[in-house]
């Protein structure tokens, strides 16, 4: 196999960018789409000349790909995943890999049993600062997690959530801000962070007319005794993201694309018994960074997905992360909805009543105008 043939299921919004960047990486070729809407498939299928479907399963059983991206609204995941790899076809799942950490389990079984790639599309992994941020944590050189924090505002207006009947709904969309616009903060803060093992959450609606929450935050407690706190919203402006991981040899500081990394001559646990100076504090040193020249974005994530599969890459985004935030998710609705600490992982079936709980009082939606437009930060 010299190129991977690449499916893409669900093309009205950012599936169509997907199939655009298949066709211009060297390790991939699009050979076919599937959408519910016809007139979106018909449309997408002859801009791109591959073969369209309405029906998901009968491109999967095509035999022309073999792999595909799924692109669909958050609840068809598990079950597109799923019957994907079943049908011995690799898969790349749009984040979140699933509303709920019970059908994200689902999705880690079925690529364990199958043996086929599964990854997830975290294409914030893939820029330099993330990269070097990891290469500090996982050498070392940070220490021992003692705090973190992630501000994490981001701003929709009206318009965005009357664009679809599925958006901002409990039954559409499984939750809110937390669902949609901030798992790939949550992903780095995590990746960077950790996982907690509890959370204390604040869940609400504040500025729009919508059913989930627009905005979020969370006390964090580690399993190492770290404390961390999380925020995010779609009520804010200038948009501008930080994450700030406290370690015992120093700090780290992402802002936006900007990492800073200070460390300590003398670790914190040494110095504070050591030093005998009644105003001591241990010297800090900010060491210059030298970000690498590499590929970005969501092309970055489906070509090194392509080379997993042709030449064993390791994986930049593997599916297994990709249940961590769900995780998160799944953690802070709970936790905000029923007032109560709760621990992670997180009590399957309690997530899942409650969730049906919320479906059921979804209300059917108004549409101002429905629109599938991608976002177009996210395509540059």
């Amino acid at each position: 196999m010299e190129k991977v043939r690449f499916g893409v299921i669900g093309v009205g919004g950012m599936g169509s960018a997907h199939a655009k960047i298949i066709k211009e990486l060297e390790e991939t070729e699009l050979t076919a789409v599937s959408d519910m809407d016809k007139e979106t498939v018909d449309k997408v299928s002859k801009e791109d000349a591959v073969a369209g479907f309405t029906d998901y399963k009968k491109l999967i059983a095509s035999g022309l790909v073999d792999a595909v991206i799924v692109a669909t609204p958050h609840y068809f995941h598990p079950s597109i995943g799923v019957a994907t790899m079943e049908a011995e076809i690799h898969c790349l799942c749009e984040k979140p890999i699933a509303v709920s950490v019970k059908g994200a389990d689902l999705l880690l079984e079925a690529a364990k049993r199958t043996g086929k790639v599964f990854g997830v599309m975290y294409q914030s992994r893939s820029l330099p600062a993330i990269r070097v941020a990891r290469e500090i944590i996982e050498s070392g050189r940070l220490g021992k997690v003692r705090r973190t924090c992630m501000i994490n505002p981001d701003y929709r207006c009206q318009a965005y959530y009357d664009s679809g009947t599925w958006r901002a709904t409990w039954a559409g969309e499984g939750g809110g801000v937390l669902i949609n616009q901030a798992p790939h903060g949550m992903d780095l803060f995590m990746l960077l962070g950790g996982m907690p093992s509890r959370v204390t959450a604040r869940v609400r609606t504040r500025l729009h007319d919508i059913e989930v929450e627009d905005e979020a935050d969370a006390l964090l407690e580690y399993s190492n005794g770290a404390w961390g706190y999380y925020y995010v919203s779609t009520t804010e402006a200038p948009v501008k993201r930080m994450i700030e991981i406290s370690g015992d040899n120093g700090k780290l500081i992402l802002e936006n694309e900007t990492l800073k990394f200070y460390s300590l001559k003398t670790s914190i646990p040494e110095f504070t018994v050591k030093n005998a100076a009644m105003w001591g504090t241990p010297e800090t040193v900010e060491e210059k960074l030298e970000l690498p020249k590499c590929e970005t974005g969501h092309g970055a994530i489906t070509g090194n997905f392509a080379r997993c599969i042709l030449r064993g890459e390791k994986l930049l985004s593997p599916g297994e992360d990709g249940i961590k935030s769900v995780e998160f998710i799944n953690a802070l609705i709970l936790s905000g909805k029923k007032n109560k600490p709760v621990d992670i992982p997180v009590d399957r079936e309690e997530y899942e009543e409650l969730l049906e709980g919320l479906k059921k009082s979804s209300k059917e939606k108004k549409v101002v105008k429905v629109q599938r437009v991608t976002d177009p930060r996210l395509t540059k």
